[in-house]
């Protein structure tokens, strides 16, 4: 392990690095960034790292070893292109990658380029600050398995439910209104609010992905992030919602550790 690539983000620090020609992966929440260190000190004393993320700088001050920064946004173009190459045989190929964080962010990837278009702070950061204010934790598994068992449609107000029986002009089940019900419903859970939650941020993000994707003509769709680890609900929303737009949703295995492989290759 003589180079390991670290995606030092605003929540986890993860960690690429090869052993015997197969990459593994490691990775600590940010508060945690010490016993990374510690471990680093301990196991590869002298590897290189080669780091990105916007908390790069703390890995830089906590360790002795040699450090690169690279640029976040190369890196996790470069890593998504592995990932499509390793896991889907997919070379060559242009592709909008939705990169789901503690914030989301939209690139346009080529073969031998890339461009961020947009970002918006609705991604897994939402999801945790406002499942605290809901459910009273910040435990991202226990908020996921939670949502999980919710349902939405208590919570957010569907076209059908202001046609009634009559006829719609679009699919009866499209939200109208994020949480437009949940003054309505009695028997509506903190699940429930939960669910309807992981909608909100699904539909968000799929908008604005769709958006990039018909000025680009794109219709490939790369999700990566932390955000979609166990994240059923969400990688279920985010697939539906590209389909019904005639877009192909990706999601790789390792899409969490996409910056971290950039970094390895860079």
């Amino acid at each position: 392990m003589n180079r390991i690539g670290i995606d030092a983000g605003g929540s986890l620090v993860k960690m690429v690095f090869e052993d015997k020609g197969v990459l593994h992966y490691r990775k600590y929440a940010i508060t945690e960034i010490d016993s990374f260190i510690q471990w680093l000190n301990m196991t590869v004393p002298t590897a290189k790292l080669v780091v990105t993320g916007g908390k790069s700088y703390l890995v830089k001050e906590k360790t002795s070893h040699p450090v690169t920064i690279v640029n976040e946004f190369e890196a996790m173009a470069e890593g998504a292109r592995y990932l499509l190459e390793q896991e889907f045989h997919l070379l060559h190929k242009e592709f909008i990658l939705i990169s789901i964080g503690t914030g989301t962010s939209i690139y346009h990837v080529t073969p031998s380029n890339f461009e961020r278009v947009i970002g918006t702070g609705i991604g897994g950061g939402t999801f945790i600050g406002l499942g605290t204010l809901l459910a009273g934790t910040s435990n991202f598994t226990e908020l996921v398995e939670r949502a999980g068992s919710g349902d939405r449609k208590k919570i957010d107000l569907l076209v059908r439910d202001i046609y009634g029986s009559n006829e719609t002009p679009l699919i009866g089940d499209l939200t109208a209104a994020n949480f437009g019900k949940a003054h309505l419903s009695q028997d509506a859970t903190k699940d429930d609010q939960l669910a309807s939650t992981i909608q909100l941020i699904a539909e968000t993000i799929i908008l604005l992905a769709n958006q990039v994707a018909q000025i680009k003509d794109v219709s490939k769709l790369v999700f990566v992030g932390s955000t979609l680890s166990g994240n059923h609900m969400l990688r279920k929303v985010l697939g539906e919602f590209s389909q019904s737009l005639g877009r192909e949703a990706l999601f790789p295995t390792n899409g969490a550790f996409a910056g971290a492989i950039g970094a390895y290759l860079l």
